[in-house]
């Protein structure tokens, strides 16, 4: 994703989605082709010229000041991980971060501290795996692995929570609420994307999903921005039978973005039950991080 296209696309995206009545503008007649807010009813309300939001929306504006980035996320009723996002698009597209500025190319890496591993077999039983920043299954301890049904049968570097979700025959399965495992991961993608838009680990993840998966494209152009920090998923289809459980995410310190998931149920439930057989069943190979 280029950094001043994707700055400019996300700004198209988002006002589609404000009605005139939701920014705060009268009520008018005849019927309207913009969809939401035109151009100039944001530069309006943002209190900036028609001339510098245009030019903000086609990329030739780089340099947006904090002021003027906040009352824009203020008009176009940005939430809080919404306003993140817009703030490092703004900064990728900068003269200083952005096309003048060395692109962010350099492989992340891949290799989890050995404190870090120790962690997934501390909180086992409660399935656990570790992420890179782009969804690349770095490392799980048994019952984690156990929720991923079919991934340890693909290579190692093939292994992505994402690529899973959308290109694994058993995922739609798996997952009791697949929609909202869906679009929860798409708009987790948009947000690391957005801090890092010229990293190729995500550009040819991205690239992929949307050319192999048709819900992925259409959950992509929707331009939903949320940082995954905590959530649900309903395992319908799981090695033990159905189960709810929720999960944490903790980004790890000192690492390239890499975040350690912990699911959990609450004790004394049959979903707890379930999890605890996860621990009890023979574990397929666990990935290496290399």
């Amino acid at each position: 994703m280029n950094s001043i296209t994707g700055l400019g696309e996300f700004l198209r995206a988002r006002r589609a989605r404000v009605s005139p009545q939701e920014a705060g503008l009268p009520r008018t007649t005849g019927r309207r082709r913009t969809a939401g807010l035109r151009r100039e009813e944001v530069a309006l309300l943002a209190g900036v010229s028609i001339e510098y939001y245009r030019r903000l929306e086609q990329g030739k504006q780089n340099r947006p000041s904090p002021a003027v980035l906040e009352a824009i996320a203020g008009v176009l009723r940005l939430d809080d991980d919404e306003r993140q996002h817009l703030f490092a698009l703004a900064r990728a597209a900068s003269p200083t971060t952005g096309p003048g500025a060395p692109p962010d190319t350099a492989p992340p890496g891949r290799t989890p501290r050995r404190g870090v591993l120790r962690m997934l077999d501390i909180v086992a039983p409660c399935p656990a795996y570790l992420l890179s920043r782009s969804n690349d299954l770095l490392a799980a301890n048994t019952p984690g692995m156990r929720l991923l049904p079919g991934i340890e049968e693909w290579p190692a570097r093939q292994r992505n929570t994402a690529r899973y979700t959308f290109l694994h025959p058993r995922a739609r399965r798996l997952y009791g609420n697949w929609a909202e495992v869906a679009a929860a991961t798409v708009a987790h993608l948009r947000a690391v994307a957005g801090a890092h838009p010229d990293a190729p680990d995500l550009t040819a993840l991205i690239g992929e999903l949307t050319v192999k998966s048709e819900d992925f494209a259409t959950l992509w152009q929707r331009y939903d921005v949320r940082a995954r920090t905590n959530g649900r998923k309903c395992f319908a289809d799981s090695a033990v039978g159905r189960m709810d459980l929720s999960y944490e995410a903790y980004t790890v310190a000192r690492s390239e973005g890499h975040r350690l998931i912990v699911y959990q149920a609450e004790p004394g439930t049959p979903d707890h039950d379930a999890m605890l057989l996860l621990s009890l069943t023979d574990a397929p190979s666990v990935p290496s991080a290399t």
